[in-house]
């Protein structure tokens, strides 16, 4: 997020560039999408840059509840575009390829919103704090928030890795945290406590309610109407191959009337690939020791087998069947 304004026409052309380089069929659509959005927008702004931004003053006084979906789509200028959009060209293929395009989809616009009303909440306790009404009054606009936000995510998958912060090797544990003060130190004119929604908003999914909440809804709205006990599913939609990457949904799936598989709803939206797999040895076990046979159709050599028949009561069973 920004709060002031720089004019250039080179950013765009950077820009431009750098999505040719790197090849319109090697971005997913989702962040093609998004990155579109975020030009087309700054080419044709829905509202002049004042009327888009957001801060307690405007959303919350006036009641312009529109400016916490303007904001992150609209951006100060060329620059401020170029950096943010470079920046979401790079994390955005790189969670849409492990969460698949539906989930990442939610999550942008969740964290879109989110974070705007984190950045809120923020500014309204820092105007009570330091009774100074400046901060009230201070309107940001631009998609970094989001950007914060999504990084916080994109280092939670690789916990163990390093990134390189001016040369210097940071833990991925810690490294929003360092880009948040020096990006505060080397650009004064940008939003601090915009960033800081947007790693807040990041942590609230990590390690807060927010991603359950998330699965929660996704699975209310797209269940169409099924219980718990319906035969319906989400597939995972693709992960990077990595341990600790996410599976999205693909959409909603109907499962063949099949009565040897289980009933039970399987959700794998936003799960990373150990949850899915622990939840898949789960429902093998129970599977494995509750499957039925075919409605009608006669139990298996003429008798019904405990649930751990021991190997003499299978072979005392097997003689009896030809007493009659």
């Amino acid at each position: 997020m920004r709060n002031r304004h720089r004019g250039s026409h080179l950013g765009l052309m950077l820009l431009a560039s750098q999505v040719f380089q790197m090849g319109l069929d090697n971005i997913p659509p989702v962040t093609l999408a998004v990155l579109g959005l975020n030009v087309y927008l700054y080419l044709f702004p829905a509202a002049p840059l004042m009327q888009a931004c957001v801060s307690v003053q405007q959303a919350y006084w006036f009641k312009d509840w529109r400016r916490l979906l303007l904001s992150p789509l609209h951006h100060a200028d060329d620059w401020h575009l170029y950096f943010n959009m470079a920046s979401f060209l790079w994390k955005g293929t790189k969670l849409e390829r492990q969460l698949g395009g539906p989930w990442f989809l939610y999550l942008l616009s969740v964290f879109s919103l989110l974070t705007g009303l984190v950045y809120l909440v923020l500014e309204a306790l820092l105007t009570e704090l330091t009774q100074d009404q400046s901060y009230s009054m201070a309107c940001a606009v631009g998609f970094s928030g989001v950007l914060f936000a999504l990084k916080v995510l994109s280092n939670h998958y690789h916990p163990g890795a390093v990134s390189y912060v001016m040369g210097f090797p940071v833990s991925n544990r810690y490294v929003s945290w360092v880009e948040l003060v020096l990006i505060h130190i080397t650009s004064p004119g940008t939003s601090f406590v915009g960033h800081l929604a947007g790693i807040l908003v990041g942590l609230l999914y990590t390690a807060g309610p927010l991603k359950a909440i998330m699965k929660r809804c996704a699975g209310f709205v797209t269940s169409n109407g099924y219980n718990s006990r319906s035969n319906a599913y989400f597939s995972n939609s693709g992960s990077s191959g990595y341990s600790g990457t996410g599976g999205g949904y693909s959409g909603y799936h109907q499962s063949p009337p099949d009565h040897t598989t289980s009933h039970t709803a399987s959700y794998t939206g936003g799960l990373t690939e150990e949850e899915q797999i622990e939840a898949a040895i789960r429902n093998s076990l129970n599977g494995g020791a509750g499957q039925t046979s075919q409605r009608g159709a006669p139990p298996p050599y003429g008798f019904r087998l405990s649930e751990e028949p021991t190997a003499e009561d299978i072979r005392l069973r097997r003689l009896r069947r030809f007493d009659s």
